[in-house]
């Protein structure tokens, strides 16, 4: 994508369908007089006077307790410097979205048009009886560091400057890992910090608070080494001025065991890393180029633990995995203020998290037969799910044990469960989806790609790396709508009915003709039949041209599953082909199935539609959950569409019992553990959390998934095809550009799994 493309694409983005990335959402009932009532006069009157009486029931009464404030004047935003408040605003809509993704932390995001200290003080002073919590953002050194003192002093909810202490807190979990891989212990480490801003100082603060000496420290800016002997320091920069009477980088890394790197790019070459002591540990931070590249660095030392800001290295440093946890931890313990004990107890967690056994679906993620503890992973993944479980209870219990916490927790199990919850209003399986298919990208062929919605959607898996596209029709057609779309990259595009592909065109023709010319196909109608995009589509994919396919855009789904059927087959194993749609809902997402295939599935098939789903949910790093629906409860009925759901159940307990599932259940039970607690103690789904639902017709499956998608604006990734041979995708017709790219990352995923499977016959044969 050219980089005009890709401004217009940020503008874009931005700016449609609604203006900004935030918006506020009500969190009560308002449809009726009695509700408006309720919520404002008169009834709003009665919390105002319980307020009144007592301050802390604002807690009680109003969002307080969970909404921070993201505060910036602008004045060091991102990379662009200082560009004033207005321009900063995207950018802290941005912080506040990872708040709400990451730890379901509300955000109002906070302007303010000053650089004088006292004034941007006295804002924030003045407006913090509306927050639980503070997060300074983008504010220049060294104002930065006296903002965030007087704040922390003189207010009493949680205050944290996160330039400053989310990269300190992520680095120095990596920090401890790397220094015990290497058999080192913190106060004997040399470490070298290049950078001298707000956090590349409070990264080094930290380190010392965990034992590291500062005599040992060397601290450069970018006029070289700070030495006691420089003029016109900061305070903060004489913190660590050093006695020794070296002036350059490559003096400094002279035997160093850590270098800490939060300056610039390429400023550290080969020769520094080969004179740094034996088993040397580099974190070059510098975004989005560190100061030495990743690979340059691990072909120079083969002892080397390294660490970037990139998430396309091990060891990425991100402050995600921090500030959202720091900050729910904080606001759920009503703690007055986040304090140095807070701070170690996070990078405690972080650091324990990445020595203990890693979940499947992080695995998954990284494409990683099994991650763990080592060179190449000394701190969490950000699609870690236990983050929120691990770290809010941490920082709570520093909360309370340093005397800051005005609301202790007394039930952590309770708490743990409550956190876990917040999880399902969090889409992380679509970026887990994407990440994935970025780590092996494989050829996939879109059979409509003169469409410019299906063009759009290549032109992104192109640029973001999800896919290799090979684009499939009218040549003229596509060449104009990459060019309306300023797609410049060099792909393949191949139309089925030029007389450019004769050759390919007969090829196919002749091994379609040699499987089905005793089922009535002659070899001229193979020839006719491979001008159609979807049987040569599906060709490319049969013969090994393409790794995947993607189709149905334009056309009903009737229509593209015939020629998927005959020329695919089925996997080794499956007995027939069904769908299953992910929905992305407020309780996370839930797999439907059979979405689009069996019509009336009888029990021998529901059982194998359950079994197939079960490994899509798997595929996804999940465990399945799952519920087989119908209208009637446990036998309440003996009407053969709620007999053949028992009948299926039966079987699957009987020869599966490892397989979570129950029912003839309604959905609503289903779906709702207190209810099935309280009439259906006996089922299995007791005490889990349901996250698949087997229909029993595909109408009930199909009406259900559209009906989500339309009313509660539920995302929908599928369906997803079960089943065939060889990854083919259907779309639904007319599905939008993220659905496409979506489907064409479980496409990718499906390819890789099939490898993998066909792989492992192969060993075993």
């Amino acid at each position: 994508m050219s980089k005009q493309s890709k401004r217009r694409e940020a503008l874009v983005y931005h700016a449609k369908p609604t203006p900004g990335k935030i918006k506020v959402v009500p969190t009560k009932k308002y449809a009726s007089q009695r509700d408006l009532a309720l919520a404002y006069s008169p009834g709003v009157a009665e919390p105002c006077l319980e307020i009144a009486k007592d301050v802390n029931n604002v807690y009680k009464y109003t969002a307080k307790g969970n909404l921070v404030a993201v505060i910036s004047n602008g004045t060091a935003v991102l990379g662009l410097g200082n560009i004033g408040p207005e321009a900063s605003k995207p950018v802290m809509e941005g912080k506040g979205l990872l708040f709400k993704i990451f730890a379901d932390i509300d955000v109002f995001d906070i302007e303010v048009g000053t650089e004088d200290i006292e004034e941007f003080i006295q804002t924030v002073k003045m407006i913090a009886p509306t927050f639980g919590g503070i997060n300074l953002e983008d504010i220049k050194a060294p104002e930065a560091f006296e903002i965030e003192r007087r704040l922390k002093e003189e207010l009493d909810i949680p205050v944290m400057h996160d330039d400053q202490h989310g990269t300190a807190i992520i680095s120095a979990a990596a920090l401890l890992n790397a220094l015990e891989l290497s058999e080192k212990k913190i106060e004997d480490a040399k470490i070298v910090v290049s950078g001298a801003g707000a956090a590349a100082i409070s990264c080094t603060r930290l380190y010392l608070a965990f034992g590291a000496k500062r005599e040992n420290v060397v601290m450069l800016d970018s006029k070289g080494v700070i030495r006691d002997d420089r003029d016109n320091l900061t305070s903060q920069k004489a913190e660590f001025a050093t006695h020794r009477k070296i002036d350059t980088l490559d003096e400094a890394m002279k035997d160093a065991d850590v270098f800490v790197g939060l300056s610039t790019s390429d400023i550290v070459t080969p020769a520094m890393l080969l004179v740094m002591a034996k088993n040397p540990i580099v974190f070059a931070m510098a975004n989005p180029d560190p100061e030495i590249q990743y690979q340059l660095a691990v072909d120079t030392r083969d002892d080397i633990i390294m660490a970037t800001g990139r998430s396309d290295h091990p060891n990425q440093v991100n402050n995600v995995l921090g500030f959202p946890f720091i900050f729910r931890g904080a606001l759920d313990v009503r703690a007055t203020k986040i304090n140095e004990a807070m701070k170690m107890a996070a990078v405690m967690a972080l650091a324990k998290l990445a020595k203990e056994p890693v979940p499947e679906q992080v695995n998954i993620a990284y494409d990683e037969t099994r991650l763990t503890f080592g060179k190449e992973y000394i701190i969490p993944k950000p699609f870690d799910p236990r983050l929120i479980a691990e770290v809010p209870p941490a920082v709570a219990k520093a909360a309370m044990e340093s005397g800051v916490a005005l609301e202790p927790i007394e039930d952590w199990e309770k708490y743990r469960d409550s956190l876990l919850e917040r999880l399902g209003n969090d889409n992380k399986i679509v970026r887990l989806l994407l990440n994935r298919a970025k780590i092996s990208p494989r050829r996939v062929v879109y059979a409509e790609a003169d469409h410019i919605d299906v063009l759009k959607a290549a032109q992104i898996v192109h640029d973001e790396g999800i896919a290799i596209p090979i684009l499939l029709g009218r040549k003229d057609e596509i060449e104009r709508l990459k060019e309306e779309l300023e797609f410049d990259a060099d792909v393949q595009i191949i139309d089925p009915k030029s007389d450019e592909q004769v050759e390919q065109k007969n090829k196919y023709a002749t091994v379609y003709w040699k499987q089905r010319k005793r089922r009535g196909v002659t070899l001229l109608e193979a020839q006719k039949l491979m001008r159609e995009r979807n049987y040569f589509a599906a060709m490319m994919v049969n013969e090994g041209d393409a790794d995947a396919l993607i189709s149905g855009y334009s056309r009903s789904y009737p229509q593209v599953v015939k020629p998927m059927l005959e020329l695919i087959g089925l996997a080794p194993g499956s007995t027939r082909i069904a769908t299953t749609n992910v929905m992305m809902t407020e309780r996370g997402p839930m797999f439907l199935s059979d979405t689009s295939i069996n019509i009336n599935p009888s029990a021998k098939d529901l059982i194998k539609i359950a079994q197939m789903t079960s490994g899509v949910v798997k595929m996804f790093g999940l465990k399945p959950v799952m519920a087989m629906t119908s209208y009637s409860n446990f036998g309440s009925s003996k009407d053969q569409t709620a007999t053949k759901v028992r009948e299926a159940v039966s079987y699957l307990h009987n020869r599966h019992p490892d397989l979570l599932v129950d029912g003839e259940l309604q959905t609503d039970f289903a779906l709702n553990s207190k209810m099935l607690q309280s009439i259906f103690p006996f089922s299995k789904l007791c005490g889990h959390k349901v996250n698949t639902l087997i229909f029993p017709n595909l109408e009930s499956a199909n009406i259900t998934y559209k009906l989500l998608k339309e009313l509660n604006k539920a995302e929908s990734i599928g369906p997803i095809m079960m089943g065939l041979r060889k990854p083919v995708h259907i779309l639904q017709l007319d599905a939008s550009v993220d659905e496409i790219v979506n489907m064409t990352a479980i496409a990718v995923i499906d390819a890789q799994q099939k490898d993998k499977e066909a792989l492992t016959r192969q060993k075993s044969e």
